[in-house]
């Protein structure tokens, strides 16, 4: 396989949504399959598993992630969450399965020889849950194996579900708060790209609502020391569905290819074995379909 960029001037985006991931883990597998390049891939939360998975070029750990790993005993459940884990074991999930897995051929094992030679380079985001800022991470922060879990796991980590992640001295959760939104489209936009390959996880119509006044107070409740994660999130659904009225417009104008599942219809805490493989088949499926559709596009 490849690692020549015969992609150029184009920036790969994967959106977070937890387990829905599933899904767009066949568009990801396809691209891999048709061994199609990007100079640079971004990712936020679910999204930034895609992305360095599809940095290291490994198409077992890019479906395997998403649907087969809930076979894995360790893999969460209430018994973790109310160990203090979180619903997902994260600490297992990311840094922990990389390091247990070194140097196997597990489907869960992860490349990192070939993520650090890959002239590829990545961009992940997370929420810093006492400043509000958002970090960005790529290559250079990731000089060893258990720097990309711990960092994927940092932008992966979903309140209430998930426990905060510490890294280096700072503790983060799910860059979805960030000033991204879930979608790093103006981080791509300030590395200079002016065409985008984004890969959505919600049907094409969706929007988010806002958050009832009872979820609010909750919210603000659960994380009264730390009053930006409540903020963030509960005025996130205004940023996210701009941000959705932009990505339109670029793709109005030619400067956008979205890939949007043609159905949803499993949450961002789906553990179904069943419905997970279900739903990456419809996603592969999907994206095999629409493999014309880019390929005219990039060469727009």
């Amino acid at each position: 396989m490849t690692m020549d960029i015969n992609i150029p001037g184009v920036a790969l985006i994967f959106e977070g949504g937890g387990m829905r991931a599933s899904y767009t883990a066949g568009f990801a597998v396809m691209l891999l399959e048709n061994q199609m390049n990007f100079p640079k891939v971004y990712g936020i939360s679910a999204g930034s598993s895609h992305t360095v998975n599809y940095v290291s070029r490994d198409i077992p750990r890019t479906k395997a992630s998403f649907v087969d790993f809930v076979k894995d005993p360790k893999f969460g459940g209430l018994g973790t969450f109310l160990q203090g884990k979180g619903y997902f074991n994260s600490a297992h999930l990311y840094e922990g399965v990389i390091e247990e897995l070194a140097g196997t051929d597990e489907p869960m094992s992860f490349y990192y020889d070939t993520f650090a030679a890959n002239p590829a380079d990545c961009h992940i985001e997370a929420f810093d849950w006492e400043s509000g800022e958002t970090v960005a991470w790529t290559k250079a922060d990731m000089p060893t194996p258990y720097d990309v879990g711990i960092r994927v796991r940092a932008s992966s980590s979903m309140p209430i579900f998930m426990p905060p992640t510490p890294v280096a001295g700072r503790t983060y959760l799910d860059g979805g708060m960030g000033t991204s939104w879930g979608i790093c489209l103006d981080a791509a936009m300030a590395d200079g790209f002016d065409r985008f390959v984004v890969v959505r996880t919600q049907e094409r119509p969706y929007r988010k609502h806002e958050m009832g006044r009872g979820a609010q107070a909750a919210f603000r409740g659960i994380f009264r020391k730390h009053p930006l994660v409540a903020e963030n999130t509960i005025n996130r659904w205004r940023h996210y569905n701009a941000l959705l009225d932009k990505l339109d417009g670029l793709e109005a104008e030619g400067r956008a290819f979205v890939f949007a599942p043609e159905k949803m219809d499993i949450t961002n805490r789906e553990t179904d074995l069943a419905r997970l493989q279900a739903s990456y088949d419809r996603g592969y499926s999907q994206a095999n379909r629409e493999y014309d559709r880019l390929a005219k596009w990039l060469q727009g």
